[in-house]
């Protein structure tokens, strides 16, 4: 059964830091492209960052550069979202996301993405 679970979640105060994980069961990430979004309540799902299979192209929503760095390690199969100086408007469930994408390539968009995550609740509060 192939699978995306997601971990790490948890509540933070603003400023502080959180690490996602996505592990993936059932498949090898090898030449997945994996893309991580989020949705705050009563939004739209949005997109934060992504990671090409070779780990040399990542791409990032603008409101992620600086703050957020996406990673991955395929021989663990997973791929990790590091996220820094954390605000109240980050709060939002993070999903992780797959495709395949043997050329490299990686997109923002999520109607390449086929695999989905259940999604960690990420809560930043004081």
């Amino acid at each position: 059964q192939v699978q995306l679970v997601e971990s790490g979640g948890g509540l933070v105060q603003p400023g502080g830091s959180l690490r996602l994980s996505c592990a993936a069961s059932g498949f090898r990430l090898d030449y997945f492209a994996i893309g991580w979004f989020r949705q705050a309540p009563g939004k739209e799902r949005e997109f934060v960052a992504a990671v090409g299979w070779s780990a040399g192209k990542t791409i990032y929503a603008e409101f992620a550069k600086g703050r957020f760095t996406v990673s991955r390690d395929n021989a663990k199969n997973t791929v990790d979202l590091q996220m820094n100086s954390l605000q109240p408007e980050d709060t939002a469930v993070y999903s992780c996301a797959a495709y395949l994408s043997i050329a490299g390539q990686v997109h923002a968009d999520r109607s390449y993405y086929d695999y989905w995550g259940q999604g960690t609740r990420v809560t930043v509060s004081a």
